[in-house]
Parts: structure tokens; C-alpha cells; sequence
């Protein structure tokens, strides 16, 4: 198909350059000469566009009455900017969709808060030529989800599954049945009983006796959600925990949990899971692996914009380090950017040569690695400091451990004196210590965190690194020289690039390039982010409290958040004088969750097995690598998952094996509350609530049937804690809990009463801008004396502090405080629950390995090319199945080099398949410049069988899937398994489990 395509715009591009010879020649007269022919446009100059929402004439504004401009929150993707949706008044349906010009993921500048209204309009017109300043802008998927909307595939019934799972028939139910036959159970589908949710909605019950650390039955619930889209804490607190289940879990493992848990590393903080972005607009030099900032990340329109400025107005030059070039290279700045092509997979090994290359040549920040606690750090007015000084024991009971007295002080060695002190007494320790020490009166052998890191990085050559890495020793050696040139104002970067099956400690090491100049909470170097205003639990309530809620606890179905050795397995084998590794499963303590674990764990019944499935809006059979491996456990409710009820607006890879689907709301038509990932500097939170009206079916009490409404009767009927009468918990009252508004509209008061000066009162005239009247009632009667601080809030699409605040000089004014982790001590003491293996707590070298340490063969004769995956400019999980998206992109391709595609015979156009040891794909070839020659790419959001890729049926009537949707390319069909695991699991990373979805070796052949 895609061939003919090509082939008919060639043949277009003919006949357009001869369009005087036949019947093109009066047309061609036409244009030519400006005459008219046909239907008179409506504007001479402008055509037939759309009327416009606004005219601005000497700096008056002039509001049309045919339209309503609305702030919302874009769902296109996961960066969830902050828009202005334009709707027609008559019919109520979104015309356009533009940036909010105060929010910094919209405008760069972005306009201060108090900018009225009636400004903002103008200062994004052509006033004075203020719309170039201040333009504000919405990507391509954000101009065009809208559609997703009026998709003639979103379910807006609730739906029960007739036939096998799979088999992609449905029937239309009610809400009260469904609620009715999830809760009780019975023989749902004639295949014999099903137990309902009341049935393990106990939290005293064990799941097994014998294994008390399971915890209750309530465990046997599982729940899965997606990114963070402004609702996870009403799912998590209001109903998760309020059941009692420790297993909820978003899709992190199958996007960048490798990213984030290396991240986490650095920064020592395995809780809360913070992570860094670079100080784009300060930055000097970025060096960004695995991930493009003008093609992908996160905050990916926001990262765009402030590498263009950078790269032009700015001081910024950039390497990207990707096997593809993107769109983040541009001729256009000369030598300010590079593209630095490298083997899917042999980022660890690069970064690792260049940590050797910085140490052996002295080129790291002395006096800054030299810190050796936050009073130094004080003293000093430094930014930040890292325990490159503390000393680890080397032997004995407590190898591993950092060295500390008994109250818990570090201590280190004083580079003045020698003598071993109290950190916090010490201005510049030894960095480079290693021997023996006496504290208290014992004795140890240690070694400084940077002397571990040292040993790490020298355990291979310069050569070793290059080799593995497909990038060679002297382009290591002057990459290392040059990031180290350009002081503290540099900035590194990865993502998704980094899921792979050594992803996690990549990213450790990618990071400690950052610590080894210095660049944590420097203004141009990293940051954690500007922080949010308090919301679910602030000034008036704390949303996230209530009487009877629950205090989940137990082993999680996906053994993450915890090590083995704290399991009753591990104790019953010491306590039996057996070795006890290994464990029956991989265990992953360092995580936070692993969606990607739960169908092989239920199946497996390690720890135990799963009663039911509640997913919200997830897709993990579209997303994980190798999930075609599990659709067996999938499909058979005996293998895995007995009730497995899907909260979705369509019917996706995932929800198609449902045994019930409820419709949720949509885009514009939710509640959220939300703030962006670290790529902003100063404090910014965006509230979303419906400026539409759901055509989903309808509760009792009016409420249209969403994820938010359902869990509300879903919790009352199985009579959960926190919903009803007196339910929500204010500062001097309790009020009930009925409908979402109760909850949402409370939480941006948190927003709006939040610190010492709240947001300002929205007046009459702002209100009837932003099209809040139909809201004054609700905020009266729910906000009572703050409603207007809370229309403020509304009218502008959240809360956002002003550029101004983002630096207290050389500082970042939201700094990290906690010690950057050169030695991450949790991570030195723990092991492999399979081998035994003890990690490193420093990065180091590791090949591509399954999880107990055999080496995947990534030089085979067989499968000598490398497949990845890359992200889309255009195209996400989120609205690959726009239709209008597939005028700018119609599909994804197998794209080869020219080299590449040479030397295997394969032509532009061609249809080929690409073969794992497990899998294959098919589609057309694209022969593009720009690629590794040992790889394969594969870019992602194509190859659709959900969300109208395929037909259903729908109440007897078939609905067409449509070709648009299934065409192009899903890579993760080539997934591997990892056959070292229990049964089936999918190849993941082997000290996190995040899924690996890169660096797959393939052979390609031509059909």
C-alpha cells in the first residue's frame, strides 16, 4: 500500500510540473493569472478559514459571541502541557486548540499570574508584533487529539464481554449491573464461577499463613493505571488504599523506569523517585543519550522550544548520542549541535570510557567532590555535595556499609590532617583515601565512594569501551575533554533510550557525569524541578486522609519495593542451613512498580495468585516487549486473571481482553491536578476540569460514568472507607463525598490558598471570559468564602509562579538537599535473587545479560542487527489513532541505512521482515541516512490493533477496524523473553526489572 502511495506522489509531482500539456492547462491559467473559477471564497485573502475568537484592532480586544475559549490540560501525550481549547458556542464542539500563554509548557516566556485576562488575549495577538514574544503554542497531536472526542470507536456504554477474551464481542450493560456482578461475582460468563471483588475485600485474612509477609486477601487485587495524568492520587488514596491492596502500579516499567530508578541512585532516593532535567535555557553544553529534546522526552514541547533559543540566542551546544538522527541536530546552527551515532545498547560502555578518561586525567571538580556534608556546604555557599569522601567498609559484617558512628554521623577523612572526623566538622576531605580506619574502638578496611568509582570505570580500556560501544577511543576521549570544558553549566540526559537490559545502571552513570563537574542545582546544570503548590493535601483539606483508610501492606504481586532477603522464603532456607539463593523469581527491591510483571507473576502464583484485574486506561500488551508471549495467560481467566474489568474510553490492545469495559471521560471532559516532570525551574501546577459535556452514560444521580464517578459506587457498594456521607476531611469541618466535583474542586482550593499570598479573586468580567458562569454555583456552594481565589486559579489553568523566581544566583531556588550518591549504599548491599551476585553500588560495566547473568549474544551470525525503538515527533500511545494525525505522519517503517539496506539487497519501498529468536514484524522498508549501520529503527505509535485498529462487535454490529490504525510497525512484537526466569517474563533490565525494548537482535530479509 505504502508503495502505490509513494508511487502516486511521485506521479503527482509529474503531472504538477507539466501541468500545461492536456487538461490541466486552463486550471494552471487560472492560477497564474489570479482569476476566480468556482465558489467565491468567503475572504479574499484568507479563503475559507475558520472565524477567529477574537479581533484585535489598535490594541482593543473585540471577543466574537460565536466562540468560548476555555483553559484545559492536553492528554496528547505524556507531557500534558496547559492549552486554550476554542469551542463553538452553538454546538458545544472544540474548533482549535492553542497554547496557554501562562504556562511555561506553553510559552517561553510565560505571562506573570496576574496578568488580567483581557491582556493575555492581546499580549498573543499581533499587537505590536507581543504574539512573537509571547507565542504560545500547541504541538501537532495537541492541535488534533480533540478528535479523539467524537471517535466513532470510544465506548460510552458500559460493555461485558460475550464469547472467549479476545474474541473481540461485546454487549452494552448497565453501570448498576456491572458494579453489581464485579462485586458479588458468580457464573458471569457460563464458564463457571468468578469470584467479585467482596470476596477479597478483606484486609485482616491472610493470603497464606504459611507465608505471612503475603499479606491480606485484599492483595489479590491488582490495579493498573498509566502516567500520571492529574487523577493517580483520587485512584490510589480514594480507592486502592481504601480497598487495602498494596498493588497498584502506573506504566513506568514499560516507558522509562530504568531512567527514573538511576536517577534515583544518584540522587539516593528510592522513595519518591526523583528526577533531573538540564537548566536548558543556561545550559552551555548537553550532552542527551538515548533521547532527542526537539524530538522526544519530557516536557517535550517545553525542551524543544528552549533548545532552539538555546542553540540561537543562547549559549547552549549540544551532542546528541542516539543510534538515529533526529530532529534535535540542525544544520541551520552550524557546529552548536552533532549527532553522534552509537550501537543500540552501547551507551553504559561509553559513558563508562569517559568516566575512566575524566579520572585518569584529573578533569573532575576536586573541591567540589571534596564536600563532605550540607554544613560544608553551607559554609562553603555551595549548591550542592555528594558523598564522594565517605568511606565504605570493604569486609566484615557490615561490608557495604557506609562508615558511620553510633548516632549515625558520617565520618570521613580530613584533607587537612588525615584524621578520620565527623563530616559535618570537616571543610575538604579525602576523596581518594583507602586503607584502614578505627572508629569506636573497631577497626575497618575501607575505600572512599570515588575510590570505588575509580576502580569501576579502570576495570576496562579505553579500547574495551569503544569496541562495545560502536563508538571509537579518540571520539570517547575528546567527547570526555569536552564535556568537562565548559565549568558547571553543562547538562546531561537520557530516557527511554536507556530500556535495555542494562538501562539502570547506564542511567547511574550518565548522571555521575553530572557530579564529577559539579552541575546538581547549578543554574545551567540540573535541576529536580520548580516544585508544585500543595493540593490534595494543603491550607483548607487533606484530601488524601480519611477515617478507615487502610494501611496496605504484604509482598506485591510484581516483588517490588522489596528484598528477598526479608522474605519468609529466604528465612525458612537459612533457618533449614540451605543456600538460599536462588530465589524462585527475580525480586526487584529498588523499584517502585512493574506493571510489566503482573500476568507471568499471577500465573506463576509467585507470590501468590491474583483474584482480579482493575486497569485505567493502561495498555501493556501495545507497550511491553514481548508481551505477545503472555496473551496466553491473558486469554485463559484460569491461567492469570479471573476478573479482569478495564476502565477505558476505547477498546485498546489491552481492554480487548476484558471481561468489562466502563467508559471513562475523555480529554477535555476531566478533573485533573497536575504539574510537569523537572524541566521547569520554578513552582507550577495546572488544574484540569470538564469544559465539555460526556456523552458517556449516566449514574442515578446524573453523573456522567468515568474513572472517577465509577470508583465512587464502586467503593460504596463493596463499602469502602471515604466515600459518602462526611467523607472528605476540611481543616474545621467534614463534608460528603458523592460526586468528583467534591473532591477536584477542594483540591484547587489547596492550589489557591496555598503559602502566604493566595491567588488573587477572579472578577465577574474574568469569569464570564473564561467561560466559568455554569461553574459559580458549584464554587459557591463548595468553596464558599475562596470561590473566587478558586475561579482565579480555574480561569488561567492553574497556578504558576513567575520566571523570576527560579534562581537565588548561581543557585536553583528549588535545590536537592540530600548528598548526590557516588556510592549508593542500598544498592552496594544488596544481591541478585537469583545468582546471588552482589550489585554494584557504584556504576560499572555490565554487557547486555538476561537476569541471572548470562550474556545475550549480540553479535550472533544469525541476528547481527540491532532493532530499537524511537519516539515520535508526532505520533504516541496516547493519539496514534487520530486519523487527522496521519496527513503529517500516515505510518511508521523499518528504517535501514543505505549502507545498511545495500549490503542486504533491500530497496526503498520494499516490504520486509525483521526476525528475533522470538518474534517478527513485518512492514516497509525506508532507506534514510542519519542511522548506526548495525541497527534497525523502528519508530513507535504505528502498528494499532486497539482503539479501531481491528473490528468489534458490538451488540450484534460489527464495527469495521480500520487500515489507517493498523498500519505501520510495533516493535515489540520482536520482544524476548528472559528463559533464566520462572516460566515466562519478558526480558527487563537485571537489577530493576524495567522492560527492555532496545538493542533486540534481528536478522532482516526482503519479502
Amino acid at each position: 500500500m505504502e508503495t502505490s502511495r509513494r508511487n502516486f506522489l511521485i506521479g503527482t509531482s509529474i503531472v504538477a510540473g507539466s501541468a500545461a500539456v492536456g487538461g490541466y492547462h486552463e486550471t494552471l491559467g487560472k492560477a497564474i493569472t489570479m482569476q476566480r473559477r468556482g465558489e467565491k471564497a468567503k475572504d479574499a485573502i484568507y479563503g475559507n478559514a475558520p472565524l477567529t475568537e477574537i479581533t484585535q484592532k489598535e490594541g482593543v480586544i473585540t471577543h466574537s459571541n460565536d466562540f468560548v475559549v476555555k483553559p484545559s490540560v492536553c492528554n496528547g501525550c505524556t507531557t500534558f502541557c496547559s492549552v486554550r481549547v476554542k469551542i463553538d458556542a452553538k454546538s458545544g464542539e472544540v474548533v482549535r486548540v492553542f497554547g496557554n500563554p501562562y504556562s511555561l509548557l506553553s510559552s517561553d516566556p510565560w505571562l506573570p499570574y496576574k496578568t488580567p485576562l483581557e491582556e493575555s488575549f492581546k499580549a498573543t495577538s499581533g499587537w505590536k508584533e507581543s504574539g512573537l514574544e509571547m507565542r504560545s503554542t500547541a504541538c501537532s497531536r495537541g492541535n488534533l487529539v480533540y478528535e479523539k472526542l467524537k471517535d466513532p470507536f470510544r465506548v460510552t456504554t458500559p460493555l461485558k464481554r460475550v464469547g472467549k477474551r479476545g474474541e473481540d464481542k461485546w454487549v452494552s450493560i448497565s453501570i448498576e449491573q456491572l458494579i453489581k456482578e464485579i462485586s458479588e461475582g458468580g457464573n458471569l460468563f457460563g464458564e463457571g464461577e468468578v469470584q467479585g471483588l467482596k470476596a477479597f475485600a478483606d484486609t485482616k485474612t491472610l493470603i497464606d499463613a504459611q507465608n505471612p509477609d503475603y499479606g491480606p486477601l485484599a492483595n489479590k487485587l491488582c490495579v493498573l493505571g498509566t502516567a500520571d495524568e492529574g487523577r493517580q492520587n483520587y485512584m490510589v488514596h480514594r480507592f486502592v488504599q481504601s480497598f487495602g491492596t498494596v498493588n497498584f502500579m502506573g506504566h513506568t516499567s514499560i516507558c522509562g523506569l530504568s531512567m527514573r530508578a538511576g536517577e534515583a541512585a544518584y540522587l539516593d532516593d528510592f522513595a519518591s523517585s526523583p528526577h533531573m532535567k538540564p537548566d536548558f535555557e543556561h545550559c552551555e553544553f548537553l550532552l542527551s543519550i538515548g533521547t532527542a529534546p526537539a524530538q522526544a522526552g519530557n516536557p517535550f514541547k517545553r525542551q524543544a522550544k528552549l533548545l532552539a533559543k538555546g542553540r540561537t540566542s543562547g549559549a547552549l551546544r549540544y551532542v546528541i548520542v542516539t543510534p538515529i538522527l533526529t530532529n534535535s541536530d540542525s544544520i541551520a546552527v552550524g557546529d552548536r549541535s552533532r549527532w553522534l551515532p552509537i550501537k543500540p545498547s552501547g551507551d553504559l560502555a561509553l559513558v563508562m570510557g569517559m568516566i575512566r578518561v575524566i579520572i585518569e586525567e584529573e578533569r573532575y571538580l576536586k573541591a567540589y567532590l571534596a564536600i563532605p556534608s550540607d554544613a560544608a556546604q553551607k559554609t562553603l555557599n555551595e549548591v550542592s555535595f555528594t558523598n564522594a569522601s565517605h568511606l565504605v567498609i570493604m569486609d566484615g559484617a557490615k561490608k557495604g556499609e557506609i562508615l558511620v558512628d553510633a548516632t549515625k554521623a558520617v565520618h570521613v577523612i580530613d584533607k587537612a590532617d588525615g584524621l578520620l572526623k565527623n563530616a559535618a566538622n570537616v571543610l575538604e576531605a579525602d576523596i581518594l583515601y583507602e586503607g584502614e580506619v578505627s572508629l569506636e574502638g573497631v577497626k575497618y578496611t575501607v575505600k572512599s565512594s570515588f575510590v570505588l568509582l575509580k576502580e569501576a570505570a579502570f576495570e576496562h580500556s579505553l579500547d574495551f569501551y569503544a569496541k562495545e560501544s560502536g563508538v571509537d577511543a579518540q571520539t570517547i576521549l575528546e567527547l570526555a575533554r569536552e564535556f568537562t570544558s565548559y565549568g558547571r553549566s553543562v547538562g546531561v540526559d537520557c530516557h527511554g533510550g536507556t530500556m535495555h537490559s542494562t538501562g539502570f545502571y547506564t542511567t547511574y552513570a550518565i548522571m555521575m557525569l553530572g557530579a564529577l563537574v559539579g552541575n546538581l542545582n547549578h543554574k545551567g546544570g540540573m535541576s529536580v524541578g520548580g516544585g508544585k503548590f500543595k493540593d490534595f493535601n494543603g491550607a483548607c483539606y487533606n484530601l488524601l486522609a480519611y477515617a478507615g483508610k487502610q494501611k496496605p501492606f504484604g509482598v506485591r504481586i510484581d516483588r517490588a519495593r522489596m528484598a528477598y532477603e526479608k522474605s519468609s522464603e529466604y528465612r525458612r532456607k537459612v533457618e533449614q542451613g540451605v543456600n538460599p539463593y536462588p530465589a524462585k523469581d527475580a525480586w526487584f527491591p529498588f523499584s517502585p512498580a512493574i506493571e510489566s510483571e503482573v500476568i507471568n507473576s499471577s500465573a506463576n502464583a509467585y507470590p501468590y495468585k491474583l483474584g482480579a484485574l482493575i486497569s485505567w486506561n493502561a495498555n501493556f500488551v501495545y507497550g511491553q516487549s514481548g508481551s505477545e508471549h503472555l496473551l496466553p495467560l491473558l486469554k485463559d481467566p484460569d491461567k492469570a486473571i479471573p476478573l479482569f474489568v478495564a476502565i477505558d474510553p476505547f477498546i485498546n490492545e489491552t481492554s480487548r481482553y476484558a471481561d468489562y469495559i466502563v467508559p471513562d471521560s475523555v480529554l477535555y471532559e476531566t478533573w485533573g491536578v497536575l504539574s510537569p516532570w523537572a524541566g521547569h525551574l520554578t513552582k507550577t501546577t495546572h488544574v484540569r476540569y470538564p469544559i465539555l459535556k460526556s456523552p458517556n452514560a449516566t449514574f442515578a444521580n446524573g453523573e456522567p460514568i468515568s474513572m472517577d464517578s465509577f470508583m465512587i459506587e464502586l467503593g460504596k457498594a463493596l463499602g469502602l472507607a471515604g466515600f459518602g456521607k462526611n467523607a472528605i476531611s476540611g481543616t474545621t469541618a467534614k463534608f460528603d463525598f458523592d460526586k468528583p466535583e467534591d473532591f477536584y474542586l477542594r483540591a484547587f482550593e489547596n492550589v489557591a490558598m496555598d503559602g502566604a499570598n493566595p491567588a488573587p479573586e477572579a472578577s465577574d468580567e474574568e469569569i464570564a471570559l473564561a467561560g466559568l458562569g455554569e461553574y459559580v454555583p458549584l464554587l459557591q456552594r463548595i468553596c464558599t468564602d475562596n470561590w473566587r481565589r478558586v475561579a482565579y486559579v480555574m480561569s488561567r489553568g492553574g497556578r504558576f509562579a513567575d520566571k523570576t523566581s527560579a534562581y537565588e544566583g548561581n543557585k536553583m531556588s528549588n535545590a536537592y538537599k540530600k548528598p548526590i550518591a557516588i556510592y549508593n549504599q542500598s544498592v552496594g548491599t544488596a544481591f541478585n535473587s537469583l545468582s546471588g551476585e552482589p550489585y554494584s553500588g557504584v556504576p560499572r560495566y555490565y554487557a547486555p545479560r538476561f537476569y541471572t547473568g548470562a550474556k545475550i549474544d549480540m553479535d550472533s551470525k544469525e541476528f547481527n542487527l540491532l532493532a530499537f525503538s524511537y519516539k515520535s515527533n508526532v505520533l504516541s500511545s496516547y493519539s496514534a489513532s487520530v486519523e487527522s494525525l496521519r496527513d503529517t505522519r500516515y505510518t511508521t517503517f523499518i528504517d535501514l541505512s543505505t549502507t545498511t539496506a545495500k549490503n542486504y539487497g533491500i530497496a526503498h519501498g520494499d516490504r520486509v521482515v525483521v526476525r528475533s529468536r522470538e518474534g517478527k514484524v513485518q512492514g516497509i522498508c525506508r532507506i534514510r541516512e542519519g542511522l548506526h549501520l548495525r541497527s534497525i529503527g523502528i519508530e513507535h505509535g504505528g502498528g494499532r490493533e486497539g482503539e479501531g485498529g481491528m473490528s468489534v462487535q458490538i451488540n450484534g454490529t460489527i464495527k469495521e477496524g480500520r487500515i489507517a490504525r493498523r498500519s505501520g510497525v510495533n516493535i515489540n512484537k520482536l520482544g524476548l523473553s528472559d528463559t533464566s526466569r520462572l516460566n515466562i517474563a519478558t526480558l527487563s533490565d537485571f537489577v530493576v526489572g524495567s522492560n527492555a525494548r532496545q538493542a533486540i537482535p534481528v536478522r532482516i530479509e526482503k519479502l
